[in-house]
């Protein structure tokens, strides 16, 4: 950045520790441990990245696939190689100029199988309020008869004790020794100590939990869980000590040097995560931290979080959709509208009843506590007492819904930041548009509650049900967002699913480069050093198949014939059950991830639509499956994916858009990698693979695979496909960042954009204390300039001086140059300063 633009300190790495200026991001488990990725160290440094970003390291739950579930704060995983493979991955690492950025989870911990796999929770319920970790989990004792819901039965209470499925047996407990335990199938609970002799049903009454039915969590659980998920119960780190115990093993390997920076997973679920993030710095002494953070539209970082800045999916959604084609949106929404009814500017209804549906259903007990919350506080005031419980339940319901964001950071007790005084009265507009004036005075008070303001008698402010009730409104608010949004509607809007992403705006169907290198400027002066991405292990697609995806976007006439032509060979065999919704997402789902050896293998395919199906909760759902609809999704799938008609459309549809794929597909990446920020790459995705949602992003890579194709390219091998140009894209660009990095992540790095005469374009320099250093060109919708028939006399003007094109090894000299010489052999280019 120039001398001009001063970075907020809070958004800067203090001396003396590194700075990523790259990353690559390794999901580890019981097949890839901390010694196996030790043997990949060579391949990522020739690859060019600056640092392996590690998936969670402690001890998770047994079995996990992610380590997300972490059961014990002071023990580096042994199923990954345990402290000591840790420290041999460093060293590795270290000793190859790499270093690593290790993922962090604050907000919750694991509901394990057996329970007692997690010591602080086994204590908590073996003591209740006297554990001494009862401060660390976020439980209500006064609900729920002071005992902790744990409604992990089959059936109800009365039926299992009737069906004599408890049974209390002496096991030794890991940790504890020999103990009277309660035993239900694979579950185990501690039983208090002076009930071991009581009758059964008495004595499980007289526990510090509540065994219940499953179903029960959804309207009566007691204890905060990570969205709607009962095995991940919150963890308290707003309090010191928890904050403490939890993090000394994390700040230890960061004071070591074994780990040298760190990614925060979801702080928003925190009770206050500007305090958290302000500890964090201070107990990092200021080392490069970055976070998990969704931005809603044009919604920053707020002001006062301690943060090299986010993980990057703002970043994500404005790369890819300034490589769709605005023109193509209502062609592809006439084609939505005829397969599912959906009119193209509807996203904004879907979203409100799919945000509904999660508030009435899977959040409903979170909802039923601010209520109580609430009325408590109206009811112990007598200015606010006829404000009934069913007036403020509807009034945080629309609320709820109303909410555009994760949530509006109120602090208790601190002044509400204009921003977030804003955030509050926009979504009570909305609010009150849906209650009705009945309800105006209700939600005046609770909007005053929700802000901190005074409400009732005079004076009232503050008191502890009323900071809870500012907290507790907010981590509900990303719930929604999460669960109603991301985890719901975007698995029922249909008219581009390449934009329903993580973090994404479906309702904003392409952006322009203007607007990509506007946000570009505004990153590079506020948060310099936060994260870019194109894919993750969150992502609902990989990166190449939303580019693939992208596409339709460019041919939208000949998507709406294919369509066409796909439902008329499918005819024969599509149930009567099946709906437009998800047959229109089958031909995209075949479309995005088709390959050069033909269509998705049919177990990925299958495992991926019984969970769409299931995430969009309109015909079936995890907790209650539809099987006579599951079987007419899955059959047609199956059918279609062989039918020889279909797959010669699909052929040939690869075939019209080979180069348009190309394009997108190096040109997303190319500009990922050198916008201003911390580029990552996803593992694997240094090649095309098309992939979609959790598991099925999460499957081993093939190193030796990569290795080699990047071993003959260093060796002057030519590309041989697109393969090849993606790996030549990637490794060149992590390459020049390593090696300019002082335009890329430097105090005096630069973002400008390059005067061009074709919008089909996308062209910049980065630069180092105002001079450029690299220039990238790159094609942006393919389809169009073939259609055109090439760039004719369209140029762009590079800044002065000779510059090395380290894609096609050749020397560019500067001046306004043909679009055409300079993309002469690529449909991107990246182009260094012979004088760096």
């Amino acid at each position: 950045m120039s001398e001009d633009r001063a970075v907020p300190e809070r958004r800067t790495v203090r001396p003396g520790h590194p700075v990523p200026v790259s990353t690559y991001r390794v999901q580890l488990g019981a097949d890839l441990t901390f010694d196996n990725v030790a043997t990949r160290v060579p391949y990522y440094a020739s690859l060019g990245v600056t640092h392996v970003y590690l998936s969670p390291v402690l001890t998770a739950a047994p079995g996990s696939t992610h380590g997300y579930d972490v059961v014990d704060h002071d023990r580096v995983s042994d199923v990954l190689g345990g402290e000591d493979g840790l420290r041999r991955l460093a060293a590795a690492a270290h000793d190859a100029g790499l270093g690593l950025v290790l993922d962090v989870v604050p907000n919750h911990m694991a509901v394990p199988t057996p329970v007692w796999h997690n010591r602080a929770l086994w204590s908590v319920l073996t003591d209740g309020p006297d554990s001494p970790y009862a401060a660390w989990f976020d439980v209500d004792w006064s609900a729920g008869d002071g005992a902790v819901l744990m409604p992990v039965l089959g059936d109800r209470i009365g039926a299992v004790l009737a069906a004599d499925e408890l049974r209390l047996v002496e096991e030794d407990v890991p940790g504890v020794g020999p103990s009277t335990v309660l035993r239900y199938h694979d579950h185990v609970f501690p039983v208090r100590a002076g009930t071991e002799a009581l009758p059964l049903a008495e004595l499980v009454e007289r526990q510090h939990y509540r065994l219940a039915y499953w179903k029960v969590a959804d309207e009566e659980l007691n204890y905060r869980r990570f969205f709607d998920v009962g095995t991940l119960v919150a963890v308290r780190v707003e309090d010191p000590d928890v904050f403490d115990a939890t993090h000394a093993l994390t700040l230890r390997l960061l004071r070591d040097g074994v780990v040298d920076g760190l990614r925060i997973d979801h702080p928003d679920g925190l009770a206050d995560p500007a305090g958290y993030l302000a500890r964090l710095r201070e107990a990092t002494d200021g080392a490069w931290v970055v976070v998990e953070k969704i931005l809603a539209g044009e919604e920053e970082l707020p002001d006062d979080w301690a943060t090299a800045g986010t993980t990057g999916y703002e970043a994500l959604w404005r790369v890819q959709q300034t490589f769709v084609d605005p023109g193509g949106a209502a062609q592809l929404g006439s084609v939505m509208h005829r397969l599912t009814g959906d009119v193209s500017d509807a996203f904004a209804e879907v979203e409100e009843q799919a945000k509904r549906e999660i508030v009435d259903g899977p959040l409903y007990a979170e909802v039923h506590r601010l209520t109580n919350l609430a009325a408590a506080i109206c009811h112990d005031d007598l200015r606010l007492r006829d404000h009934t419980w069913r007036a403020l339940e509807d009034c945080l319901v629309e609320l709820l819904v109303a909410f555009d964001r994760y949530r509006a950071y109120v602090v208790p007790g601190e002044t509400v930041a204009p921003t977030s005084a804003a955030v509050l009265a926009a979504a009570g507009a909305r609010a009150r548009r849906r209650t009705g004036p009945e309800r105006e005075a209700t939600m005046d008070v609770l909007l005053d509650l929700l802000s901190g303001r005074e409400a009732g008698s005079a004076g009232r402010t503050r008191d502890a049900r009323r900071d809870e009730l500012v907290v507790r409104f907010q981590q509900t608010c990303g719930a929604v967002m999460a669960k109603g949004v991301e985890d719901t509607a975007f698995y029922r809007w249909t008219h581009l699913v390449a934009l329903c992403e993580v973090g994404g705006e479906p309702a904003r169907f392409a952006t322009t480069p203007t607007d990509l290198a506007a946000w570009a400027a505004r990153a590079q002066a506020t948060a310099p050093l936060g994260m870019t991405t194109l894919s993750t292990h969150d992502t609902k697609r990989g990166e190449d198949t939303r580019a693939r995806l992208g596409v339709l976007s460019e041919l939208p006439r000949e998507w709406a014939a294919l369509v066409e032509e796909l439902r008329r060979a499918s005819a024969g065999y599509r149930g009567t059950l099946l709906d437009g919704r998800t047959e229109y997402l089958l031909w995209q789902t075949l479309v995005g991830t088709w390959a050069d050896d033909g269509p998705i293998a049919e177990d990925r395919l299958v495992e991926y639509l019984t969970k769409a199906i299931r995430e969009a909760k309109s015909r079936t759902t995890w907790t209650a499956p539809d099987a006579a609809y599951e079987r007419a999704v899955l059959d047609t799938a199956r059918t279609a994916r062989t039918d020889p008609a279909v797959l010669a459309l699909l052929g040939d549809w690869d075939a019209r858009t080979r180069e348009a794929v190309r394009a997108a597909t190096l040109g997303t990446k190319l500009v990922q990698l050198t916008l201003p920020g911390v580029a990552d790459v996803y593992q694997g995705t240094e090649v095309p693979g098309p992939t979609l949602v959790d598991p099925d992003n999460r499957r081993p890579v093939d190193a030796d695979a990569l290795a080699a194709r990047l071993a003959r390219l260093d060796d002057g091998a030519g590309p041989r496909g697109l393969a090849d140009e993606k790996m030549l894209v990637t490794s060149r660009a992590l390459r020049v960042r390593r090696d300019v990095a002082d335009a890329f992540v430097g105090p005096e790095a630069g973002f400008v954009a390059l005067p061009h005469s074709s919008g089909h374009t996308l062209t910049y320099a980065r630069t180092a204390a105002g001079a450029p250093r690299v220039v990238v060109v790159a094609t942006r919708l393919a389809a169009a300039v073939e259609r055109l028939g090439g760039w004719a006399d369209h140029t762009v003007a590079l800044p002065e001086g000779t510059w090395h094109d380290v894609l096609g090894d050749r020397v560019l000299p500067g001046g306004v140059r043909p679009v055409a010489d300079v993309l002469e052999r690529l449909p991107v280019a990246l182009l260094v300063h012979e004088a760096t």
